[in-house]
């Protein structure tokens, strides 16, 4: 996908594929005609692989206001500005703990780091790898999920065919646009998904969206319990 006009006539398959596979996500789509994918993205500070690694990492398990309130904090450690791996090993532990990182998160943040450091890993490297062998490198890491190296995947990479169904901000959206009575478990969210392939980013995107805009983002539909 080159180019503008390349880059518009991808959009325009992949939305038409997404509104023809799933009547939910359809209005969604309905609703948002010039909603651009990128846009929620926006709203994150500056991200290459190492920065969407410790943004996924920050934000596991966490809403999206607290990620986006400790991402603050560490940004204010660093003048502005995520830390490169050499930056975050340089600075003690304790300053993230009182950021509001659990001491695993912070030792997996800087066993990644001391990797990309050292020459363990090269994120260079990692970016030009597929999906799958991106994903078996750094969940060699403790701490360091699949879902976690699939949203760096989205957000650094732009992958088409990510999905996020460990995220809580995601299982959420979901649980909106889709009207369940419950909040989605991994696997339920891996299910609706399904039908995305292959544009499972695209469809992320629409309900990322929602998270950070949640204005008119429930679609008119009966609420759904499981199996429904």
């Amino acid at each position: 996908m080159t180019g503008d006009s390349g880059r518009t006539e991808w959009l325009r398959q992949a939305r038409s594929y997404l509104r023809d596979a799933d009547p939910v996500l359809a209005r969604l789509i309905d609703q948002r005609p010039d909603f651009d994918p990128r846009a929620w993205m926006a709203q994150l500070p500056a991200m290459d692989l190492y920065g969407a690694l410790l943004f996924q990492i920050v934000g596991q398990q966490l809403s999206v206001a607290a990620t986006r309130r400790i991402l603050a904090r560490i940004q204010d450690l660093f003048g502005g500005h995520l830390p490169v791996p050499t930056e975050l090993l340089g600075v003690d532990p304790a300053r993230f703990r009182e950021a509001g990182l659990s001491w695993r998160k912070i030792a997996t943040l800087r066993d990644l780091a001391g990797r990309l450091t050292d020459g363990r890993l090269d994120a260079d490297v990692l970016s030009s790898l597929p999906d799958d062998e991106i994903i078996a490198e750094l969940t060699a890491i403790p701490g360091i999920g699949p879902w976690t190296v699939q949203g760096a995947l989205l957000v650094a990479l732009g992958r088409e065919d990510v999905v996020l169904p460990g995220d809580l901000a995601l299982r959420k959206a979901v649980q909106a646009v889709y009207r369940l009575d419950h909040l989605p478990a991994q696997q339920e969210v891996l299910d609706i998904a399904e039908k995305w392939r292959p544009y499972r980013s695209l469809a992320t995107s629409y309900l990322f969206s929602t998270a950070y805009d949640p204005a008119d983002a429930l679609p008119a539909a009966g609420r759904r319990g499981a199996g429904t």
